[in-house]
């Protein structure tokens, strides 16, 4: 797409500092009209603190910001919204207890000439809004019971009622179903053709060589390159991110596959999934494939214990058990990287080191009372074996990257020494250079010997990672690769619960 001479809106020579963090460096960034422009890198790359300086959130330390030319200076968020920005961010910023039109008008309802609130031309207005943009819902529908994906839906039009000629989308997807990414798309694509600048901010790339026009790389606060989505490829854009080459972002290495550890036989938890077997041996990765809501996170729960399945068997190194708690589960052996490492696999205001043990406290208690050294210890032991960067392990877990996070969670795990090992989307919001070292990380675990399990939504880990592949649509297994009989189309069509 040829872009048109001037942009909406340009930075030249943005600079951010926190505290002793550069946070950006001197960098430039044009949007023009009509186009959509992905910004990508890796976590603490700089993309948060460009997105909130568009916002009027942040002030920058360096540089200057012309819309339309003209020089401007963003003082807050409303100063920003009124000049025609609008962020629609990963999690909705919405009023629950409101609905869709209260949320989209708030502080500036329509008024009648005795300064009354015009309700009936409120939700006129938003009707047609919603209705310009394909959303089939009401003006008068409560938020409290929308989607994220509605919500966002929501987003948008309260930026379009706004007159919103610059657009941004924080990691718009990453909560959505891929049905729900193909709506949001459609909507992107609609807003392009009216002439609105898009800025995409994500971590996908996959999502970013669909919609986007050009791709804008930061790397360590600094502009890197800019360049049309069609002049650039999956490796070069890598690069460009990591400062490396990667050789591979799947480094599946070698494992000697023993005996069998797992074994599931007929289990079904009514309502949710049905007559679900395999077998899954030492040194293997078993990869459940499937869209959302097929069931694989619930077989996970019931394995670990957090649900209760009622018909089936469960046999581990050759013996039936009956698992009724998470602590049952770590006795026998299972431990469970759970897909939200916010609000499950971690507390975030606790440091590396309290995490880490927490699943271990009467190893690192002596009379009921946590040995701080050794909680360090093993904490310190286990971050230098997966290469945590911190400060030590003594600093707080929300200071951290979110690779290095997710890295706190597979030590925590790793130090109950499992001989099974479940990973809930253990790579879902790390970008892409975390994601190799995961990748290497559970590589090395198998070699180690355990048997894991990866759940993934994106079909290229699992088919890269897996031995095995096991498919499910709606709560029913629909198809089982081996590694060498795995495709993309073979497993999206057992995905979708299509028979050959």
């Amino acid at each position: 797409m040829a872009k048109p001479a001037d942009p909406i809106i340009e930075l030249r020579g943005i600079a951010k500092q926190f505290g002793g963090v550069q946070a950006l460096r001197g960098v430039d960034i044009r949007l023009f009209p009509g186009e959509v422009q992905a910004l990508v890198g890796e976590n603490g790359a700089g993309k948060s603190t460009l997105v909130k300086i568009l916002a009027g959130i942040h002030k920058p330390d360096a540089g200057v910001m012309k819309m339309g030319g003209e020089l401007v200076e963003l003082r807050s968020p409303t100063q920003a919204q009124a000049l025609g920005i609008a962020v629609v961010y990963q999690e909705p910023m919405l009023f629950p207890d409101l609905n869709i039109a209260e949320n989209i008008f708030m502080g500036r309802h329509p008024r009648d000439r005795f300064g009354r609130v015009n309700w009936k031309r409120m939700y006129r207005e938003v009707d047609q809004l919603l209705e310009s943009l394909d959303v089939a819902l009401s003006s008068r529908t409560p938020v409290q019971g929308l989607s994220v994906a509605e919500q966002q839906m929501v987003e948008i039009a309260k930026a379009l009622s706004l007159q919103a000629r610059v657009l941004v989308l924080d990691e718009p997807t990453a909560a959505l179903s891929s049905h729900e990414v193909e709506e949001l798309f459609a909507i992107v694509k609609q807003l392009r053709e009216r002439g609105v600048a898009i800025l995409f901010v994500s971590h996908r790339l996959e999502e970013v060589f669909r919609i986007a026009d050009r791709v804008t790389v930061f790397r360590d606060g600094t502009h890197i390159i800019t360049a049309p989505i069609s002049e650039i490829n999956t490796e070069e854009m890598i690069k460009h991110m990591v400062g490396r080459e990667l050789s591979r972002l799947f480094p599946k290495g070698e494992a000697e596959i023993g005996e069998v550890a797992l074994e599931v036989r007929h289990l079904t938890r009514a309502g949710v999934f049905a007559d679900v077997n395999f077998q899954l041996r030492r040194g293997e990765i078993l990869g459940f494939a499937g869209l959302v809501g097929a069931g694989r996170t619930e077989v996970a729960r019931v394995l670990f214990g957090i649900d209760r399945a009622e018909g089936g068997e469960i046999w581990l190194k050759g013996k039936k058990v009956r698992i009724r708690s998470p602590q049952e589960a770590m006795d026998y052996g299972i431990a469970y990287v759970p897909e939200d490492r916010h609000l499950q696999g971690l507390v975030m205001n606790f440091s590396i080191a309290t995490n880490i043990t927490l699943p271990i406290l009467q190893k690192v208690s002596r009379l009921g009372l946590v040995d701080p050294r050794k909680e360090q210890k093993i904490a310190a032991e286990h971050s230098r074996q997966l290469s945590i960067r911190s400060t030590g392990v003594e600093q707080l877990v929300n200071a951290l990257s979110g690779g290095n996070q997710q890295k706190v969670v597979l030590s925590k795990w790793l130090a109950t020494n499992p001989s099974v090992l479940i990973l809930d989307e253990p790579t879902r919001g790390i970008d892409v250079g975390a994601k190799a070292e995961v990748h290497r990380i559970i590589s090395d675990l198998a070699a180690r010997g355990l048997a894991i399990i990866l759940i993934s939504s994106e079909l290229p880990e699992v088919l890269a990672m897996a031995d095995q592949v096991l498919v499910l649509h709606e709560g029913r297994v629909t198809g089982a690769f081996a590694r060498s009989e795995a495709t993309q189309e073979r497993v999206m069509f057992a995905a979708t619960g299509q028979d050959r």
